[in-house]
């Protein structure tokens, strides 16, 4: 009997290759093991003008797929899709010599290099979660962004990624193609898709990858879709531009999505805006800019892309140029894609309200123009399996924070009930006694203070200010009682001051070999969504100590706070708008909102007087709430991971979308 359900599917979804790879996977009415009727509906929604779909552009996607709605494959998972170990550097040499973190896991499908793209894949979740008829768009890159080695006293060395498209679990190859016209020649990309499901897997967003290694592409156009990030000239920067927003324009017309808004996260997909130009009028331009909004993630330099006038009309249409130049040119040679942004849609949002302010003096022509929706984190991800039982358990009194996680303020409630109170911390114990065996090597222990530092290594977020004075460390530990430290980061391939930050980290980790007894210091290697996981849910203390106000937003201690991990912090991103919420300590200079300051003048020895002294305060209180693994459950430091869990109740991405919806997209359902 024919699978009418299958034939339903495949006239929406041209899979390449179907019968020979894909049709043990897709069948049954099971698309790898989730529900194949929730990807057809979603493929009609997106072709009914009546439901305005949204199309979400990213250069990066971190969706967690290693972990969260993992999708099965009947075929053998190539070895390449998988993490098979990680070294770990510390200052217990004789276990980093022997051992290593044995892992044999699927590897997160490697198209994102971090914050950004997890934010990205937080979004596309949440949009399933809320049933809105959207699309993500993004690129599929052929050697992901990097895995990170160490070697002692080289510090940090890029290795290149060689994944697996075709075995990876649920990512399918389709038929269509694309075809993007330049000035003297044509780019060609394929079209890939992996389907984003929803907690309940009742709905889904399909998240459309392009990908330029095709045939019909010579050789350099072919590399454009290699390594996130890494491009080997600023016409290749451009170009990957390009395949993200003129190509991923075209990827939704070829694919008959009838898109109403466009949504340009971060200014690499702003080349959509000027895809879908061409042929307009000039009379035009501005009703087309209506169905643009667009998202910006950065303070920093870097962070805004900036092109030369030649190089960009060396590569695209005169009628693109005109275009870019109008819309886009800071002066007389150069193209800020920041600007552009700006001005070619009719909503701009920053990412926090501390960013607001920056984006204000940094583009004070548009101050009445850009908003800000503070970042959240994905609760069904991020907050761990324990913590998610223990709300379960006090259901009766909090509600079902799963269907709604703004209701966890509500857990302010149980801050009296002293079953709760050990309940909390008994959660945490077991969390962070799971990640104690993972280092059982390392011999770090579930009774001793932990504190973590683990996110991009960049001048900025200042990763080697925890390590300034170590003896300051020591003598806390002497204090208190002992610490543990954990590291993590990548640093950009391009970025040689990162890499510097990883060599000094390095040293100073090898140079505090005789204090391991009183102070444990531990280093992992290729930093992702998988290790955060384990992160972000077992350690004490979430230390984030970027220079203010340089950290647009930040994501990661909105993940730890769901899991009761408390934060020390300078006032910056995210952490502006939770300092009265009893989270943790707030330490070092703050920005005054009137002059942006230098993001060289990185403030390090009086900043991490502070933080020393912050430490201090923390180690106290743990230590007269941990007594040798008995616990004092009155504890102003469980009242801490009590306001932890109520905080969550904001920073997290289904508050972002409810403002997303009102202040940017202007959608009510």
């Amino acid at each position: 009997m024919p699978d009418k359900q299958l034939e339903e599917f495949l006239s929406l979804v041209e899979v390449d290759d179907f019968d020979n790879i894909y049709s043990v996977d897709i069948k049954d009415g099971k698309y790898f093991g989730f529900p194949l009727g929730s990807i057809i509906e979603a493929e009609k929604r997106l072709r009914s003008e009546k439901e305005n779909p949204l199309a979400y552009f990213s250069m990066e996607y971190g969706l967690a797929t290693s972990f969260y709605n993992r999708f099965q494959s009947v075929r053998l998972t190539d070895s390449r899709n998988k993490v098979a170990e990680h070294e770990v550097f510390s200052n217990y040499r004789l276990a980093d010599y022997f051992f290593t973190l044995k892992l044999d896991s699927l590897e997160d499908l490697p198209i994102y290099s971090g914050g950004l793209g997890v934010l990205a894949g937080d979004t596309l979740k949440t949009m399933a979660d809320y049933h809105l008829p959207a699309v993500g768009v993004g690129i599929l890159w052929n050697t992901g962004y990097f895995r990170q080695r160490f070697f002692f006293k080289y510090g940090q060395f890029p290795e290149a990624m060689h994944w697996h498209a075709h075995s990876y679990p649920g990512l399918v190859p389709l038929k269509n193609k694309v075809v993007v016209s330049l000035r003297n020649c044509n780019l060609y990309l394929k079209l890939w898709k992996y389907y984003v499901y929803s907690y309940k897997h009742d709905y889904v967003i399909p998240l459309v990858l392009l990908d330029a290694d095709v045939p019909e592409n010579e050789g350099s156009f072919r590399r454009l879709t290699d390594q996130l990030y890494r491009s080997e000239s600023l016409t290749a920067q451009i170009m990957q531009r390009i395949v993200l927003g003129m190509g991923g324009a075209l990827a939704v017309d070829e694919l008959k999505y009838k898109i109403n808004t466009y949504h340009m996260n971060e200014g690499h997909a702003v080349f959509a805006f000027v895809g879908r130009a061409r042929g307009v009028p000039a009379d035009g331009i501005k009703e087309l800019s209506q169905h643009f909004v667009y998202t910006c993630h950065t303070p920093v330099a870097a962070g805004h892309d900036r092109y030369p006038v030649s190089d960009l009309s060396a590569i695209l249409k005169s009628e693109d140029c005109a275009l870019i130049e109008a819309l886009g040119k800071e002066n007389n040679d150069t193209v800020n894609l920041t600007l552009l942004s700006i001005n070619a849609s009719r909503a701009v949002n920053a990412v926090a309200l501390s960013h607001q302010r920056v984006m204000h003096l940094q583009f004070p022509r548009y101050k009445d123009k850009v908003q800000y929706v503070t970042n959240g984190v994905h609760s069904h991800t991020w907050m761990s399996d324990r913590f998610k039982a223990l709300l379960e358990k006090y259901s009766s009194s909090i509600g079902d924070v799963r269907a709604n996680p703004m209701g966890l303020d509500k857990t302010k409630k149980l801050a009296s009930d002293m079953n709760f109170r050990f309940d909390i911390w008994q959660a945490h114990q077991e969390n962070k006694a799971d990640f104690c065996n993972m280092l059982e090597k390392w011999k770090i222990n579930k009774d001793v203070l932990t504190i973590c530092w683990a996110r991009r290594i960049a001048s900025y977020k200042r990763p080697g200010m925890i390590l300034q004075d170590a003896q300051a460390l020591i003598d806390i530990a002497k204090k208190f009682g002992p610490l543990q430290v954990i590291l993590a980061g990548k640093a950009h391939p391009k970025d040689n001051l990162g890499f510097t930050y990883i060599n000094q980290l390095l040293d100073k980790i090898d140079q505090l070999s005789g204090s391991y007894d009183l102070f444990k210091i531990v280093m992992l290697e290729n930093y992702g969504i998988s290790i955060a996981k384990k992160l972000i849910s077992s350690v004490d203390i979430w230390l984030n100590n970027p220079l203010p106000p340089f950290e647009a937003s930040g994501t990661s201690g909105m993940k730890a706070i769901l899991n009761g991990v408390l934060q020390v912090s300078t006032l910056d991103g995210w952490v502006v708008e939770a300092e009265d919420k009893g989270i943790g300590k707030i330490f070092g200079y703050r920005f005054n909102g009137t002059d942006i300051g230098n993001e060289h003048d990185l403030k390090m020895n009086e900043d991490s007087r502070q933080l020393y002294d912050a430490l201090g305060e923390m180690a106290r209180i743990y230590y007269t709430t941990n007594k040798k693994g008995q616990v004092d459950v009155s504890s102003p430091w469980i009242d801490m991971m009590i306001n932890c869990l109520c905080a969550g109740a904001y920073f997290n991405t289904y508050r972002m979308l409810d403002q997303y919806k009102e202040k940017i997209w202007k959608r009510k359902d």
